[in-house]
């Protein structure tokens, strides 16, 4: 027997997971794949609160804050809030949302470590405690606003294999880390603790080792200069299937533990994590229409009513979302063009699909995170509707 071709692989790949994800929400999506105006993103509320419960139970003894980057849509935000999540923000928009939405001040928390002076005024106003910081900086600007805040610093990590890394733009040495602690107690703030991020979409557990082994370094540094550290945030980085099976939320809650074990003598008395692309990625759909085709120098291209500027920006950075048509026949290999005039507007190259027809709806899969809330009104092509079931 002739071993499948790799479009052969690749469209059964993305057709199983389509049927997956289907049959498991059968009464509730069914009704909606096919008579949904498109551009559209179809969010499974009920999977989101699953997946987020999944993610608590997996990492007991930890407090979960949904990083709100990731999918801020109202009715989200509100299932997450009723079923006590905390939340992580970094704007005055976000936290607005999350509020209205019911999330409880004392469970809201902002890793973001650079922030507008009016956001860091708004949230000490609301209740927020606690702070990242990576700079001396951005402690003075916290002491000008909430003097007696509750800051802890951003180490920086290796982010080698996870597909969205993080390292370059944030995060401190050790050293420098622990200057910036011993400033912001000498400024009047509480040195609370540390946090790390080992890049977005990371299935490379090495990543969590190395930052478990500096945090660790880190924290014992502090001690010996007197400084008590309270809070280990684990960040982000969980992540979900898009065509290839990925760790699931128990695998790296196993193995984290396991470091802390190993190289916290005392377990910190909190311990957090901050999924977004973890608890909502593939929680979605996205429903696209075909709305032009043509072939030019060999390559066949199939233009879709959505693009990497009103919802997909991820694929610039190399995500592939797993296209499935609902088709038989004979598969062809395609470029899938977005919506816009610019030429940068490239969704992936390489996608084996059976031959579409102008009208014809494409799914993408896991496409609940980082998706609309990416999106702009470039060429006045709107983001795609959220509709929730």
């Amino acid at each position: 027997m002739a071993r499948p071709s790799v479009g052969e692989l690749q469209f059964a790949k993305a057709k199983a997971y389509f049927k997956e994800f289907l049959e498991k929400r059968r009464e509730r999506l069914e009704p909606l794949l096919y008579t949904v105006e498109t551009p559209a993103l179809l969010i499974d509320l009920k999977g989101a609160v699953d997946k987020y419960e999944q993610v608590r139970k997996a990492f007991e003894g930890f407090k979960v804050f949904y990083a709100v980057k990731a999918n801020d849509d109202e009715r989200l935000l509100r299932a997450l809030a009723r079923v006590g999540a905390g939340f992580e923000v970094a704007s005055c928009e976000e936290l607005a949302r999350v509020l209205a939405a019911g999330g409880r001040p004392e469970l809201i928390i902002s890793s973001n470590p650079v922030k507008r002076p009016e956001f860091i005024d708004y949230a000490s106003s609301v209740g927020v405690e606690a702070f990242a910081v990576d700079s001396f900086a951005e402690v003075d600007k916290i002491r000008a606003v909430a003097p007696r805040a509750k800051v802890y610093v951003r180490l920086a990590v290796p982010n080698e294999g996870s597909e969205w890394p993080l390292s370059r733009k944030f995060g401190l040495s050790v050293e420098k880390a622990l200057e910036v602690l011993e400033y912001a107690g000498q400024k009047g703030l509480i040195p609370y603790g540390l946090t790390f991020h080992v890049g977005s979409q990371c299935n490379n557990l090495q990543n969590w080792f190395n930052a478990v082994k500096l945090s660790a370094r880190l924290w014992e540094e502090a001690r010996r200069k007197g400084i008590k550290l309270y809070m280990l945030n684990a960040g982000g980085g969980l992540p979900v299937r898009y065509y290839n099976e990925a760790l699931r939320p128990e695998d790296v809650a196993y193995y984290l533990k396991g470091l802390l074990r190993k190289y916290f003598p005392v377990t910190p008395s909190e311990l957090q994590i901050e999924p977004g692309r973890g608890i909502v990625g593939d929680q979605g759909v996205m429903v696209l229409s075909v709305i032009g085709k043509a072939e030019r120098e060999g390559e066949r291209w199939l233009y879709l009513d959505a693009g990497v500027f009103n919802g997909l920006a991820e694929a610039l950075g190399g995500i592939r979302y797993p296209a499935y048509l609902d088709k038989e026949g004979p598969l062809k290999e395609w470029v899938l063009g977005g919506v816009s005039c610019d030429s940068m507007d490239l969704i992936a190259k390489g996608v084996y699909l059976p031959e579409p027809e102008v009208g014809d709806r494409l799914f993408l899969l896991s496409t609940g995170a980082y998706t609309t809330v990416y999106a702009s009104r470039f060429n006045g092509f709107p983001p795609p509707k959220v509709v929730t079931f």
